[in-house]
């Protein structure tokens, strides 16, 4: 709970939400998502796992990865992620999808991880490219956002299909 207020840096900010159908945070919904992320890795069985992703010689949460786990029994997941403006275009992105990939793969043994992203969010669309995910598809109008219905672009890697070393 500690790592609130560098969280609400973020997730107050339109530029960091604005093709989700979340924020931009009020200090409660921050607090909340927060407490919530918190009560949520205490579960078992666990099936989200937040992480903030911290930055600096003074380190602060700066943005988050978190993978879902969606069905145990045939081990499918999804991930999902968001950086503070300032650090974008600096390759964290990437190295934070590439984290949640190999967490799903090599330490829960996961079998498929999906991700799903804005068309009109290419610098999403290429990070998900770049950690050796393939383009499966568009969902029409899946996600109410504050600009209407929006579409999603569909992204999955499958358990044979990861190697940290092929990714770029």
């Amino acid at each position: 709970m500690g790592d609130w207020q560098d969280v609400h840096r973020w997730a107050a900010r339109i530029e960091a939400c604005q093709f989700e159908s979340w924020g931009p945070n009020t200090q409660e919904e921050t607090r909340a998502f927060v407490n919530q992320a918190v009560q949520d890795s205490k579960a078992l069985p666990r099936h989200r796992y937040a992480f903030a992703v911290t930055f600096g010689e003074q380190p602060r949460a700066v943005g988050m990865g978190e993978l879902r786990v969606r069905d145990e029994r045939t081990r499918l997941a999804d991930i999902g992620y968001v950086l503070h403006p300032d650090f974008w275009r600096q390759g964290l992105g990437t190295d934070i999808g590439r984290a949640l990939v190999a967490y799903g793969f090599d330490t829960l043994k996961l079998h498929r991880i999906a991700a799903t992203c804005d068309p009109r969010n290419l610098a999403s669309g290429r990070i998900l490219q770049k950690i050796g995910m393939t383009y499966e598809g568009r969902l029409r109008r899946d996600r109410l956002i504050r600009d209407g219905w929006r579409d999603s672009d569909l992204y999955a890697i499958l358990d044979d299909e990861w190697s940290p070393r092929a990714s770029p």
